[in-house]
């Protein structure tokens, strides 16, 4: 068993309190409607990391259906409960158990920078997705203050804070150009990205609602200050 996914098992049954309430209900709901922007509606997507499947329970209120993936058994228990018309499987996105051109869509939020083959991952999703079938990937990026997110996540786990997320994992944290050169290598068109959240939930409070009121302005003319990259791409159509 990987540490992270023993770390996810043991924190599956408070997950929700990380991202479905309060600051993280809004920081998770704008990361997905960045991502929902860019598949397309309805269809079978793949969640990768799935989580409690959050992002999926927004995917099928907007009209499709998905299947979800997670390392963690804990989390695939939790998500089967949020979304009992959805499967949901226990798995590692470098090899997928999935037959070609399987999925209309693919999507990752928040678990791409606990890879360790990122680009194993891509050349999976270029293969089960159908022809014309599109992927988005929102995951962490550098700035200023992600360069001292791993330092903090180190020390509370050494003074034993059991929180969501905080594991002394070594993160891979992606610039814009970084990710866009992993989709076009794997063979996908059409590839974009934006800087998105400006907002993040671990802010204080006070600072958090004043950051969600300028995040539209900061996200257009200060990318540089957003938490998180989403990369977008389209699989060539047949021929």
């Amino acid at each position: 068993m990987s540490r992270v996914q023993a770390h996810y098992d043991d924190v599956a049954d408070v997950y929700d309190q990380r991202y479905d309430v309060r600051q993280g209900r809004l920081y998770h709901h704008h990361l997905s409607r960045i991502a929902l922007e860019q598949l397309p509606e309805g269809g079978l997507l793949l969640d990768l990391g799935c989580g409690t499947g959050l992002f999926i329970d927004h995917y099928q209120k907007n009209g499709g259906s998905a299947v979800g993936l997670d390392i963690s058994p804990g989390m695939v228990a939790m998500g089967r409960k949020r979304c009992p018309d959805s499967e949901f499987m226990v798995g590692t996105a470098e090899i997928l158990p999935f037959a070609d051109e399987t999925f209309d869509s693919v999507a990752s939020l928040l678990a791409f920078s606990y890879l360790t083959h990122p680009e194993a991952t891509i050349r999976e999703c270029q293969r089960i997705l159908k022809p014309g079938g599109r992927i988005a990937v929102c995951t962490l990026s550098w700035n200023m203050l992600t360069r001292i997110v791993p330092v903090v996540y180190r020390i509370g786990e050494r003074i034993g804070y059991q929180k969501v997320g905080f594991l002394d994992h070594r993160y891979s944290y992606y610039t814009e150009a970084e990710l866009k050169a992993l989709f076009l290598r794997a063979g996908f068109i059409d590839v974009e990205s934006t800087r998105c959240s400006f907002a993040h939930y671990i802010l204080p409070s006070w600072f958090f609602s004043l950051a969600q009121r300028c995040e539209p302005f900061v996200e257009r003319h200060f990318p540089a200050l957003a938490f998180n990259v989403c990369v977008s791409g389209r699989k060539k159509e047949d021929g």
